[in-house]
C-alpha cells in the first residue's frame, strides 16, 4: 500500500473527527499533533510539516464552514485540500505532439530504478499511440544497456546504445539522425552510489548536448531525509522539470521524496507503484490524497480496468453477470483482468470507502494466493468443462486437481465460488429496479464484509 504508515495515521485522524461530538480548539490541537507525528515518521521535511499543519490549524480555527457542510465535514475538507496543495498543482500532460522527437532525460543515483522506469514510461506512452525509442547513455553500469534492450524487446520498442563507446555525448551523437523519425525519445543516464563532481560534470555535458524537453529526477520512495540534498544538487545541475517517485510499494514511508519535490519546485509527474511494467501512473495530488485518506481513486481504477479488458468484452461480461448465466470461461476472463489490474490490496485502495475498511493483511494474502491457485485449476479444465461447470463430476475434480497440482478441496471451493457469484448476480439482475432486492443483496454483501472485520 502507498505510504502505509502515513495512510493509516490519516485514516485514524478522520475516524477521530467522525467520532467527536464537538469540533473545538482542543480537538483541532489534538489532530494537529497526530498529523505532525505521522508526517515526521514518514520522513517529510520538518519545515514543511510545520508549515502544512499551521495552515490546517489556522483555517480550522478561523474560517467558518460554508453552507451545506457541517464543522466535521469542513475540517476533513481542509485536511484534504491542504494535503493536496502541499503535494503540488494538478500535473499537465507532456506536450509531445509539438516536437519530434520529444526528449525525456532520466537522472538519478544508482538503485533508484532509472532503467526500469525508462521501460515503464515507454509502455505508458506506447499505450497512448506514440512511436517511441529508448536510449542508454549509461557507460558506468555494464548491464544497463542489456537491461534496457530486454525491456525494449518485450515492448517491441527500439533501443539505441553502444557499449564500446565510453562517452555518453558521443553515444547520443552517433544515433541523433536516426532518432528524428520517433515521437518520443527516453534517455537513460548513468548514476553513482552518491553524488559527486564527476557525475555532476557528466550530466551537465549530456544535458547541454541533448537539450532535453523534460529532465525527470528518478527518486526511490525510501530515500529518506537525504532526498533534500539529492533534489537540490540534481536541480542545480540540469534544472529538474519533474520527479518520478519509484518503489512506493516497498516502503511505508516516502515522505522524503515527496517533500524533495517542494524543495525543487519540480512537481511529481509519475509514480512507480510496483514491480510490473504496468505499475506506473500519472501523479495527480487529488487522487493520491484520496487514497491516503481512504476515500478511494475511482478514476485510476477505471483506467486500469480499461487497460485490462476492452469495452466490448466488459459490456458482454456485464450482461452475462446480470443474467446470472456466466460460466467458468467468463470467470477466467474476469480473473485475467483482475491480474492485469494489480493486487487486490491495490484495487481496494482505489474503491471509495474500501480504504477505510481494516481488512487484515493475512486475509488479502489468502485471497491473492487463491486467485493464483484457481487460475491453475481453470487452466487444467477442458473447454467443455469451462463452458458448462455442471459437467464437472467427482472423477473430473480429481483429474483437474492432479493436473493443476492442487487439492480436490481447492477445485470444489472454486466451483462453490462460481455458484455463489452466479446466484448473487442473478438475484441482483432480476431485482435491478427493486429496492427490496437491492437491500437484500447489500445485507448479504455486508455479512461477507463483516467476516473480515
Amino acid at each position: 500500500m502507498i505510504l502505509e504508515n502515513l495512510s493509516e495515521s490519516l485514516k485514524n485522524t478522520l475516524n477521530k473527527i467522525a467520532k467527536s461530538i464537538f469540533v473545538d480548539e482542543k480537538l483541532v490541537n489534538e489532530l494537529i499533533k497526530d498529523l505532525q507525528k505521522a508526517l515526521l515518521k514518514s520522513d517529510v521535511n520538518v519545515k514543511f510539516v510545520f508549515e502544512l499543519t499551521n495552515k490546517i490549524k489556522e483555517r480550522a480555527l478561523k474560517d467558518d464552514a460554508p453552507k451545506g457542510l457541517s464543522k466535521k465535514e469542513f475540517l476533513i475538507n481542509i485536511l484534504y485540500e491542504e494535503l493536496t496543495n502541499f503535494l503540488g498543482k494538478e500535473p499537465k500532460e507532456l506536450e509531445i505532439e509539438k516536437k519530434q522527437p520529444f526528449k525525456i532525460m532520466l537522472i538519478g543515483l544508482f538503485g533508484n530504478g532509472k532503467t526500469t522506469t525508462a521501460g515503464k514510461l515507454a509502455k505508458f506512452y506506447q499505450k497512448r499511440g506514440y512511436k517511441i525509442a529508448l536510449m542508454s547513455t549509461d557507460t558506468w553500469r555494464p548491464a544497463a544497456l542489456k537491461q534496457l534492450q530486454t525491456l525494449g524487446q518485450n515492448l517491441n520498442i527500439p533501443v539505441f546504445g553502444d557499449s564500446a563507446i565510453k562517452d555518453p555525448v558521443e553515444i547520443y551523437k552517433k544515433f541523433e539522425h536516426e532518432l528524428l523519425k520517433y515521437n518520443l525519445l527516453i534517455i537513460d543516464t548513468a548514476g553513482r552510489d552518491a553524488l559527486n563532481d564527476e557525475l555532476v560534470e557528466e550530466l551537465k555535458k549530456i544535458n547541454y548536448c541533448i537539450k532535453a524537453d523534460e529532465r525527470l529526477l528518478v527518486m526511490a520512495a525510501d530515500v529518506g531525509q537525504s532526498a533534500q540534498k539529492q533534489a537540490e544538487t540534481f536541480h542545480n545541475t540540469c534544472n529538474v522539470t519533474g520527479v518520478i517517485i519509484t518503489k512506493l510499494d516497498g516502503t511505508a514511508k516516502g515522505g522524503g521524496a515527496l517533500s524533495a519535490c517542494a524543495i525543487t519546485s519540480a512537481p511529481v509527474k509519475f509514480l512507480g507503484t510496483g514491480e510490473k511494467i504496468d505499475d506506473f501512473e500519472l501523479f495527480e495530488p487529488k487522487r493520491f490524497v484520496g487514497r491516503l485518506l481512504g476515500m478511494g481513486d475511482i478514476q485510476t481504477l477505471l483506467e486500469k480496468a480499461k487497460d485490462a479488458i476492452n469495452e466490448e468484452d466488459a459490456e458482454d461480461l456485464g450482461k452475462k453477470l446480470m443474467k446470472g448465466d456466466f460460466n467458468l470461461l467468463d470467470l477466467y476472463q474476469q480473473m485475467e483482468a483482475m491480474n492485469k489490474m494489480g493486487s487486490i490490496g491495490k484495487l481496494m485502495e482505489m474503491i471509495p470507502g474500501m480504504g477505510q475498511i481494516k481488512l487484515p493483511k493475512d486475509a488479502l494474502k489468502i485471497q491473492e494466493s487463491k486467485l493464483k491457485k484457481w487460475k491453475f485449476i481453470l487452466d487444467s479444465c477442458t473447454k467443455d468443462e469451462l463452458e458448462d461447470p455442471e459437467k464437472i463430476t467427482s472423477t473430473r475434480i480429481e483429474r483437474i486437481a492432479n493436473g493443476s497440482g492442487t487439492e480436490t478441496s481447492d477445485v470444489r471451493e472454486l466451483l462453490k465460488q462460481h455458484k455463489q457469484t452466479k446466484k448473487m448476480m442473478k438475484m441482483f439482475g432480476s431485482s435491478a429496479g427493486s429496492e427490496k432486492g437491492i437491500k437484500k443483496l447489500m445485507q448479504r454483501m455486508g455479512g461477507k464484509a463483516q467476516e473480515f472485520s
